[in-house]
């Protein structure tokens, strides 16, 4: 092997790798996705879904921090290319999302991108306003919140104030 060959694989690892830090949900959590039927289904019927593994993409409405749990309140929006929810007004619902791990209502404010992938564990009716609304419950597996501006992490630069 010349070293052009191993220069070229070595290149082709490390934008790999770097591709691989800046997506989404992992491949071990996908693997763990049992629910394929649309937003609206799940919420006409949490109970159906019991125990499946669900891949949702929102952006934070609220978040409220109690002994050993964190919820947070989650408005559906469809996921664009790879895991990460498209920032607009088309949403087919509200979610909620309980972690029992310690999250930072400072690191994740309302309006902060997410995508989660957990375990559907019922329902809950609580009120928006003066209407009574049914929000399916998940429980995280994982969770991955993304950056404000829509670009990953890091970048890739070479010479002075060029990136790609």
């Amino acid at each position: 092997m010349n070293r052009t060959t191993q220069r070229l694989g070595l290149l082709a690892i490390l934008v790999f790798s770097f591709w691989a830090c800046a997506a989404g949900i992992s491949s071990q959590a996908r693997s763990q996705v049992t629910f394929f039927d649309s937003f609206q289904q799940l919420q006409e019927q949490p109970e159906q879904y019991r125990g499946e593994t669900a891949m949702l993409g929102g952006k934070i409405v609220s978040v409220r921090v109690e002994a050993g749990v964190t919820e947070l309140v989650v408005l559906q929006l469809a996921m664009g290319n790879g895991t990460r929810p498209t920032d607009n007004d088309k949403s087919q619902g509200r979610f909620l999302v309980r972690s029992a791990q310690f999250m930072d209502p400072a690191i994740y404010p309302q309006g902060t991108l997410i995508t989660v992938v957990g375990r559907i564990i019922g329902s809950e009716t609580r009120d928006i306003g003066q209407m009574p609304y049914r929000y399916p419950v998940i429980d995280v597996i994982e969770l991955k919140k993304w950056p404000a501006d829509g670009q990953p992490r890091f970048h890739f630069g070479v010479g002075v104030g060029t990136r790609f």
